[in-house]
């Protein structure tokens, strides 16, 4: 019995919910779990053939999406982190890519028997990293900050790039076989160029303009965005053929680093957008693998991503990072990052089909061998990278930080418990004498207000997981939950509840959706907290254990609820939990106990 088509695609969308939510699970890369999922679809049961299902349009979805996914990612690109790492990213993506095909053009000429032609535009192809697949990478990882910045430029730039570097070894080949002149090869790559570079920057900046004067709507921009991006692209391709990927690339750095425009929601809709062609597009390109193609191939596909894996990408860093800023071990870690992903998986389908069309012999080959390579890139580094930042000493340490807004006497001395309990914490206030008294007590700090474009670009959140309001505005509070709750989620913003919440109708009062968690209970504010202070409160320090259970504690404070507050509790692994108005902890023993009390 044929499934219909309605359903197959519906099946598409909840397998890749079902897959993005496994690998949130098991801190996985969600790459696998939709490989796999591809070909079981395919090759295995036969369920799904993406070529009779979408026909035609196939690689026109599939170059529309790959479009979206990299203008998301250029649009994290800021000019500002180019000082650091900026020549090390340009000789990554420029002479460093051209050793990484170099390398892996000859393994695949001598490991499968590809023609010099073929292995060429294998090589050329199998440049590009992609941000579909650093990005979940670096979250599970952790590297420090410089490798994660390299990384990442290195990621986006090198898509587009490796794209153009494709079409240039795919003329070549059209010349071989139909003896053009390499001259023709060489305008053909530099209109490519020309288009996509101008457009991006025409473009990105008329739609900057747009955006900067308000003259689209907030509730369009979204809409807009993809509109221009689309549009971009689909012109630039028309105009040259493969420019479009450079096009959309410019446009968003263009876009992101315009003075006056905020692209932070469009962003965010990008995000959300990219996820669900991610999912959608690895499962209908890995349905797509000929296993046939692929075992004939032999263990020369092995030989090839063990090349790859261990010599060009380690020949390409340590060449282009040499005499940089990176120590020895960041270099080392540089050497190991390098998954290939959506952009690789998309472009080789596509040159495959046109080579197919010419019956150029072994085209056939192209696309099992870049599955084998995405694959085993994919599962070698994600089960490894992490293991290996922390032995090089170049991770970043736990998120277990709280960047807390206001740095008043309350929120010095929740921060100091705090610190006596491992947790880090940043105090951000626009006052300087509360920053000076939060210095002396030996508190990190930031001076300035954590929703500015400075603290956009200086403000440092790597070692941070949580957001907690503690300023005695309560105003100030709702809007940094509204602004962090992308960075660290609706479930890790706390804040103290306002006293007018407790006076004020319903109407008045700011939603729950946007204030984050209340903390401590609804009764608790900062008032009263400040009056416990000054009255002589302290931080006490309590052990919960068999002979000291914490309804022991409970019945020893039961008379002094009013003058005591439970703050936080750290379980036997050094969990750590706030107390909050309604959530119901139980500390058992083993478990450490911090309250405010006399």
């Amino acid at each position: 019995m044929q499934i219909p088509n309605l359903l197959i695609l519906v099946l598409i969308g909840l397998l890749g919910l079902l897959c993005q939510w496994a690998a949130w699970r098991v801190k996985l890369p969600a790459i696998l779990f939709l490989l796999i999922t591809g070909i079981l679809l395919g090759p295995t049961f036969g369920v799904l053939d993406p070529d009779i299902l979408f026909g035609d349009l196939l690689f026109s979805f599939i170059s529309l999406s790959v479009a979206i996914i990299l203008f998301e990612g250029s649009l994290t690109l800021k000019r500002s982190e180019l000082s650091e790492i900026g020549d090390s990213v340009r000789n990554m993506v420029t002479y460093g890519a051209l050793i990484n095909a170099t390398i892996t053009t000859m393994a695949v000429h001598y490991l499968t028997g590809l023609s010099w032609s073929l292995s060429a535009l294998f090589g050329a192809i199998m440049v590009v990293t992609g941000p579909t697949v650093i990005m979940p990478m670096l979250r599970s990882v952790r590297p420090n900050a410089l490798i994660s910045r390299t990384l990442r430029w290195e990621s986006i730039i090198i898509d587009p790039l490796g794209a153009l570097f494709a079409v240039l070894i795919f003329e070549w080949i059209i010349a071989q076989q139909s003896s053009t002149e390499l001259f023709h090869v060489f305008v053909v790559f530099v209109e490519t160029i020309a288009t996509g570079a101008l457009l991006g920057i025409v473009i990105g900046f008329c739609f900057g303009l747009l955006l900067r004067h308000r003259l689209i709507p907030e509730f369009l921009q979204n809409f807009a965005a993809i509109a221009f991006v689309t549009s971009t692209f689909a012109l630039s391709n028309t105009l040259m053929h493969e420019s479009g990927l450079l096009a959309v690339t410019i446009m968003g750095i263009v876009l992101t680093n315009m003075p006056g425009v905020h692209t932070r929601d469009i962003l965010s809709f990008k995000e959300s957008l990219t996820l669900i062609f991610v999912s959608a597009l690895f499962i209908i390109l890995s349905a797509r693998i000929n296993f046939d193609a692929l075992i004939s191939i032999g263990w020369g596909a092995l030989g090839v991503l063990l090349t790859m894996q261990f010599v060009a990408r380690p020949c390409k860093i340590m060449v282009s990072t040499f005499n940089s800023n990176f120590s020895f071990n960041e270099r080392l870690m540089l050497s190991w990052v390098g998954p290939r992903g959506i952009v690789a998986a998309a472009i080789t389908a596509v040159f495959a089909l046109k080579l197919e069309t010419m019956q150029m012999e072994g085209a056939e080959l192209l696309v099992p061998l870049a599955f084998s390579v995405i694959v085993g890139t994919v599962l070698i580094q994600s089960l490894t990278a992490r293991a290996l930042a922390i032995t090089l000493n170049v991770s970043e340490p736990n998120t277990k930080g709280f960047l807390v807004i206001g740095a008043n006497p309350v929120a010095i001395t929740i921060c100091k418990a705090l610190e006596i309990a491992g947790i880090k914490t940043i105090l951000c206030d626009t006052n300087w004498e509360n920053i000076s008294a939060a210095r002396m007590e030996g508190l990190n700090t930031y001076y300035g207000n954590a929703i500015s474009d400075h603290a956009e670009l200086h403000l440092d959140l790597t070692t941070l997981g949580g957001m907690v309001g503690l300023s005695r505005n309560h105003a100030n509070n709702t809007t940094a939950a509204l602004r962090f709750r992308e960075d660290f989620g609706s479930r890790k913003i706390f804040m103290l509840p306002a006293i007018e919440d407790e006076k004020t109708h319903e109407k008045h009062r700011a939603s729950e959706f946007y204030k984050g968690r209340v903390l401590f209970s609804s009764d608790i504010t900062y008032r009263k907290l400040s009056s416990l202070i000054k009255k002589g409160a302290q931080i006490k320090k309590t052990q919960i254990s068999d002979s000291y259970k914490f309804e022991d504690w409970k019945s020893d404070n039961e008379h002094e609820h009013e003058q005591t507050v439970l703050l936080f509790a750290l379980n036997e692994n050094n969990n750590f939990y706030w107390f909050t108005s309604k959530d119901t902890i139980e500390p058992k023993p083993g478990w450490t106990i911090f309250s405010l009390a006399f």
